[in-house]
């Protein structure tokens, strides 16, 4: 097949795919056909927006059997094994929440709070694939995090993304529910910074959420129980114990929950010091310390 003609099947068989994506509710439909092109074809997506890959029977077979993974609305993540988070590539399994960019303000709101302090320590609560205690380890090459997870699949995915990005010294990885541990050994301790996307929706919100999410995404990870603030307060609660001279507790928050949950973080005996907005304008992290 001359390269002309390579390119040309490439692109109608993408956008054949793109056209079956978008009859399926996938807003993004084009660029997951070609993400899911370059899956099936083990390329980068830049070698198949530009047509340079030939189509073989086992590659356009794959190609088929992922589309219909995603015609049925498994999120894109699920289905290619990994995600970006903080411009790092992390694994991601139906057992973990995949991480989203509006939870990249709870990174950078720690590594301001641990800047400039020797051997910092930081606890993850609800690490899931261990996201956002990886960043931190990686831009943060002094501190030692200590991540918590009821779930011990996701403390086994989260494992795997320690090692794949080489911190297991400095990120220890634990069962547990909240303060809470599960697998025994020492008390955790005091922290400097203490973080968490925990789950913060309610079942109404769930329901109304895209398919992704609610049909694929881990319940565990997004229920907050009847008003969607039961984890948030036993983590505020909590925090007071576990917190260092001027550490700082993290808290990423639904969107509408800011002022229940800096009503929360204030009844807990915190000082509510800033309230981050993401990229939309939502109030979604809140950052507090102890009273003066």
């Amino acid at each position: 097949m001359s390269d002309d003609n390579a390119r040309l099947a490439t692109w109608l068989t993408v956008d054949e795919a793109s056209r079956r994506l978008a009859a399926a509710g996938v807003e993004s439909s084009h660029l997951d056909a070609q993400l899911l092109m370059a899956e099936a074809a083990g390329v980068a997506r830049e070698a198949v927006v530009t047509g340079s890959i030939e189509l073989s029977p086992a590659i356009l077979k794959k190609f088929d059997a992922l589309i219909a993974r995603r015609e049925k609305r498994e999120p894109l993540a699920y289905i290619v094994g990994h995600k970006e988070f903080y411009s790092l590539d992390f694994e991601v399994t139906p057992a973990v929440l995949i991480p989203r960019p509006e939870t990249e303000f709870v990174v950078t709101a720690a590594l301001e709070c641990v800047a400039g302090k020797a051997d910092a320590r930081v606890l993850d609560i609800g690490t899931g694939s261990g996201a956002i205690a990886i960043a931190i380890a990686i831009n943060a090459p002094r501190a030692q995090i200590t991540t918590v997870d009821i779930s011990a699949d996701a403390i086994t995915v989260a494992s795997r993304n320690v090692r794949r990005h080489q911190v297991q010294d400095r990120v220890t990885i634990r069962r547990g529910d909240c303060f809470h541990m599960l697998d025994g050994g020492a008390s955790l301790g005091t922290f400097d910074a203490i973080v968490s996307n925990p789950p913060y929706l309610h079942d109404a919100e769930i329901a109304s959420l895209e398919p992704e999410v609610y049909r694929f995404e881990p319940r565990i990870a997004l229920n907050g129980g009847a008003t969607g603030l039961d984890i948030l307060q036993r983590i505020a609660v909590g925090a007071r114990e576990h917190l260092a001279t001027g550490g700082e507790l993290i808290l990423e928050m639904g969107v509408g929950h800011a002022g229940d949950v800096v009503g929360l973080i204030t009844r807990a005996g915190l000082h509510v010091t800033d309230v981050i907005n993401d990229l939309a304008g939502q109030m979604r992290v809140a950052r507090a310390q102890e009273r003066a």
